[in-house]
């Protein structure tokens, strides 16, 4: 038996291979909990609808101030389109989220926030704060955060309007404060900008997905099928959908294991499965496991164990180089047989397998519930951001031949994946100056 069917055999006793996870069935119960969460019932998906007008026509030379809470980084910026239509960024600045090392109070997280606008913020009259964190949207635009995923620490920040505490933050460092404040997610700003950038396309159908520190999508759905809310007139709503906690995901022992550790065990699952905050943690607790299951030597165990915390990027760049003298894994491992070697690589492209499958099959299974890209001449539109998607070793490849398995047949959907720089700003920009 070579190395990599060695591997797969162990993943398998784990429930953790990817040759065992069904495809049909992975959509199907997705479109499930995708309709229960539209109707308000329980569901893993929280599918959150956004108020958010779809087909924006964006003013040209009006600026807007812009917030962008990602996973890793806060970023802020003045921005407006010019007579072209052309994004013009200015006053950008990057500093680290509020809350990954340490919890914060809510007086330091919004501290933090308005410290990063307050010299330009009343340059403008509206406010897009992309907010890459579950939270219940009203129909105002404010957000009321529900859940911090990404190990984000900040309890005191929960269930309280994030709107309304940035202006009262910019009125006490010295701002107007009254300024509009539109909050969305980083996929519905995304979506938006997938829209602008290509408006004579012709696509059928939108959607947009974030794969980087953290998972999520959304899409455009028609308002009558929303049936968890009074109906506000817009013709379709962009539903943030939350897919990054689908649960209906068969889990072996490491994923359980490493799920406790994590700072909301027991939700999640499909994030924890494939993104960037998560990939490397899963990968160590399987590692450990191999270990102990005697797939891997105790010697090895002992080698990965002393680099304490193993993240997502030392995992990474050991497929995309395994002889890397940089790599913190390939460090650790030198003095290990080449066998060993090879079998830690196999274990983490096989999980990155099973990370490809799962996206895929929750692509496809928006595609297919909103009955889009019949005609190859008119395509749906997949604008996927994020740094893993795309860092990931042969991710993006992985995926569409799972897209394109799932989506071939008798009744075949069509699609492109597009790919905008700085999609989160200006999705924010544009939802702040279009709604």
């Amino acid at each position: 038996m070579d190395l990599k069917t060695a591997a797969a055999d162990f993943l398998s006793r784990q429930n953790m291979f990817a040759g065992d996870l069904d495809l049909n069935d992975y959509i199907r119960d997705f479109q499930g909990e995708m309709d229960k969460g539209l109707a308000g019932t329980d569901s893993s998906i929280a599918m959150i609808p956004t108020y958010i007008d779809a087909r924006p026509e964006i003013p040209s030379n009006k600026k807007v101030t812009v917030l962008d809470a990602g996973g890793t980084n806060l970023r802020a910026a003045l921005v407006h389109f010019d007579d072209e239509g052309k994004a013009v960024i200015e006053k950008f600045t990057k500093v680290p989220m509020p809350g990954i090392d340490r919890e914060v109070s809510l007086d330091e997280f919004y501290t933090v926030f308005a410290d990063r606008i307050k010299d330009f913020a009343d340059e403008s009259d509206a406010i897009g704060f992309c907010f890459s964190y579950p939270a219940e949207v009203t129909p105002e635009r404010d957000g009321i955060p529900l859940l911090f995923t990404k190990e984000i620490k900040a309890p005191e920040v929960l269930n309280k309007p994030i709107g309304e505490n940035l202006l009262a933050y910019l009125k006490k460092a010295g701002c107007r404060g009254n300024q509009k404040v539109v909050i969305l997610n980083d996929t519905v700003a995304t979506l938006l900008t997938g829209m602008s950038v290509h408006p004579d396309r012709g696509y059928d159908g939108y959607m947009g997905y974030i794969l980087g520190t953290g998972l999520n999508s959304c899409y455009l759905e028609k308002e009558e099928n929303i049936g968890k809310i009074e109906k506000s007139g817009l013709a379709h709503q962009i539903i943030n959908t939350e897919s990054g906690g689908f649960s209906l995901i068969p889990r072996g022992k490491a994923d359980l294991s490493f799920d406790g550790k994590t700072t909301c065990p027991g939700k999640y699952y499909q994030e924890k499965l494939s993104s960037g905050g998560y990939f490397g943690g899963l990968v160590q607790e399987t590692l450990e496991l191999a270990v102990t299951e005697g797939f891997l030597a105790a010697e090895t165990g002992k080698k990965i164990a002393a680099l304490g915390t193993l993240n997502t990027i030392d995992t990474g760049n050991y497929l995309h180089n395994p002889r890397d003298g940089k790599n913190r894994l390939v460090q650790a491992l030198l003095s290990s047989s080449e066998e060993e070697k090879e079998k830690v690589y196999w274990i983490i492209d096989l999980l990155l397998e099973r990370a490809a499958k799962a996206t895929a099959a929750s692509m496809a299974a928006v595609m297919l519930k909103t009955d889009s890209g019949r005609n190859v001449l008119n395509p749906f539109c997949l604008t996927v951001d994020g740094t893993t998607f795309y860092a990931y070793f042969r991710f993006r490849f992985r995926v569409e031949a799972y897209l394109d398995e799932a989506l071939a047949g008798e009744d075949p959907r069509y699609y492109e994946i597009v790919r905008v720089e700085d999609a989160p700003l200006l999705g924010a920009a544009i939802a702040a100056l279009t709604n």
